[in-house]
């Protein structure tokens, strides 16, 4: 039989008093003493007996060594940590259940503790909160977790090569619905897409800031900022919302479900911005050129250089046959999006997760940070364990800093690109030390033993993905906001 581990939270002293309550109750039943008896032995009400009994009450050493006299044993043997039966370990494990953080949030009465309780009942109610336990502390996603499903998903992209082909029938259906004849997608038209799916717009300055939009499905309501940060679009957040009700988007069961839905709600709000028959014509006439372009795909559609270079990977490899990788680089070197189906070698962790990894100096993403000039992109053959790789890279500047973002090829690839004809080039040995972790030995001898640097923690790392609720999201907030903006009745 398992019992329930102790809450590392809960107060030591409870324990103790569960465990010498229960040992003083099979003493008391075993010398004959009654709870009338005992107390009036040791001055006390035989309620306060019961009490004591029951765990519910810290003694104080005089009383323990008083209770110790009367009952004919040594202070060591009643203040001994061990249940003193099979029956009293299954009565103090269901007692500290009951009062644990995880029985509290369920809505269930308090179970006593009678004779009458088989040993075989509380073993099946410890057993079900064992269970419930480890299903809250599954769906509770640990960054160990996180990073596990994460790089499925990846794997599971890398199989469909990015390309999700009833998100693009989804997306065409929509645009025919409001008559979007192609090319870029005005805020007008994504105002039309609301309108067709029922939606009204209300654009509010109280927004919670722990969302990008707030649906109301029960009025019909879409509401946004008035005021978008610095590098956004207001067409995605639109978008993304609609791209959710679309998709019947709801509380995710757990990190995987996240994951999925973040996923397929931004390809959706993608395509309706870059719509895939626009864009595919677009690309085969820039591949005919050899001028294929990130930054032309962008421009053409109106939309960010990133939007862009997803979509870009989204159609690459199943309409022109081009394999690709795409890198999102925080200025520190870490990574915070990737996805590759041309075998590049990205840094991983034990677990074969990337993002939070360095990425190598030596890759464009990493010297682009390097180059004065912001205006035009960055272009680079490297050369890498499993290839020569050429890559288009740019920086992006956000409100948690300068990301580049990268789209590269192997080199059997390069010539129906723009840009290949740079002359930058480089050599990438990692994962290999070597190659740029390991400090030049000169460098390494004058510092190794007299330096020590604080590194910065990013929290989010290691924030788990509260259970129940959306992920980051505040829901009283929200609802909040709601009462406050819902239409009178």
């Amino acid at each position: 039989m398992t019992t329930t581990p102790l809450d590392p939270t809960e107060d030591e002293g409870m324990l103790d008093s569960l465990t010498i309550g229960r040992r003083i109750r099979q003493l008391r039943t075993e010398r004959g003493f009654t709870l009338d008896s005992l107390g009036a032995a040791l001055g006390r009400a035989p309620s306060q007996i019961s009490v004591i009994e029951n765990g519910k009450r810290e003694l104080k050493l005089g009383e323990v060594q008083r209770l110790a006299r009367i009952l004919g044993v040594s202070l060591d043997e009643l203040m001994s940590q061990e249940p003193p039966s099979k029956r009293a370990a299954l009565e103090i494990a269901l007692e500290r259940a009951q009062r644990g953080p995880l029985y509290a949030s369920l809505p269930l009465p308090s179970l006593p503790v009678r004779k009458s309780l088989s040993d075989e009942a509380i073993e099946t109610i410890l057993a079900l909160h064992d269970e419930l336990q480890r299903l809250h502390r599954e769906r509770a996603a640990t960054p160990e977790e996180a990073r596990r499903v994460n790089t499925e998903l990846r794997r599971s992209m890398r199989q469909r090569n990015n390309y999700f082909p009833e998100l693009e029938a989804a997306a065409k259906t929509l645009l025919d619905a409001v008559g979007h004849a192609g090319g870029p997608l005005s805020q007008r038209v994504a105002s039309d897409l609301a309108s067709h799916l029922g939606f009204t717009l209300h654009y509010v300055g109280d927004l919670p800031t722990s969302t990008r939009s707030v649906t109301d499905l029960k009025n019909g309501r879409i509401y946004l900022p008035v005021g978008q940060a610095s590098g956004s679009d207001a067409r995605t957040t639109l978008l993304q919302a609609l791209a959710s009700h679309v998709l019947g988007v709801t509380e995710p069961r757990d990190y995987a479900d996240f994951l999925r839905q973040r996923v397929e709600t931004n390809y959706l709000a993608a395509a309706l911005l870059v719509p895939e028959h626009s864009a595919v014509e677009f690309l085969q006439a820039a591949k005919e050129k050899r001028e294929l372009s990130v930054e032309d795909l962008r421009d053409a559609f109106a939309v960010s250089y990133e939007t862009a270079a997803h979509r870009f990977t989204n159609l690459a490899t199943e309409h022109l046959g081009i394999p690709v990788h795409f890198l999102k680089v925080h200025e520190s070197g870490t990574i915070s999006k990737a996805y590759e189906n041309d075998r590049v070698l990205f840094p991983t962790d034990a677990l074969g997760a990337v993002e939070g990894q360095l990425v190598c100096r030596n890759w464009s993403a990493r010297r682009v940070f390097d180059i004065a000039d912001r205006f035009s992109p960055y272009h680079q053959y490297t050369d890498k364990p499993t290839g020569t790789y050429w890559c288009t890279s740019r920086i992006q500047s956000t409100p948690r800093g300068e990301f580049s973002v990268s789209v590269g090829t192997p080199f059997a690839h390069v010539k129906w690109f723009r840009g290949r004809d740079t002359t930058n080039r480089s050599t990438s040995t990692c994962p290999d030390e070597g190659c740029c972790r390991r400090p030049p030995a000169g460098l390494a001898s004058r510092w190794e033993q007299h330096s020590f640097p604080s590194a910065r923690l990013n929290s989010s790392l290691l924030a788990a993905m509260p259970a129940g609720v959306f992920p980051g999201v505040d829901s009283t907030e929200v609802y909040e906001f709601l009462d406050a903006h819902a239409p009178q009745e």
